[in-house]
This record gives C-alpha cells, sequence and structure tokens, in this order.
C-alpha cells in the first residue's frame, strides 16, 4: 500500500495508478460506484473487481451495484 492509497497492492501497479486518477484511493470512495464503472477504467479488470469485492466485503462494504 503506497502512501497516498489505502487500496492493497494485490491490485497491482496500473490499476492502483488509474483508480488514483480517477480519485479512487480509499476503499470509502467505491460504495458510489458500480462494478460497471470500475471496469470501465483502464487496468481494473475481472480480477481487480474480484480483489475490491473481498476487500469491501472485509469492510462492510460494497459497491454501489
Amino acid at each position: 500500500m503506497s502512501a497516498e492509497s489505502e487500496l492493497t497492492p494485490r491490485l497491482g501497479k496500473v490499476a492502483l495508478r488509474e483508480l488514483a486518477l480517477h480519485g479512487i484511493t480509499r476503499y470509502d470512495q467505491l460504495g458510489a460506484r458500480s462494478r460497471a464503472e470500475m471496469l470501465a477504467i483502464h487496468g481494473v479488470g475481472p480480477k481487480a473487481i474480484r480483489i475490491l469485492d473481498e476487500e469491501l466485503a472485509a469492510r462492510g462494504q460494497s459497491f454501489a451495484d
């Protein structure tokens, strides 16, 4: 996890960079977004969505859909 982002490094460098470019650096910012919105971001594929689902569930949160 980088100093700028609380998101897990399991996502990979490209996904973390692209999410940050879209202003997403914290798990609480994902609750207002759908999986489809996230998949539209370069570098965020099905594996990243699975990881984010797991991380959100561990925090009692989920995507908007």
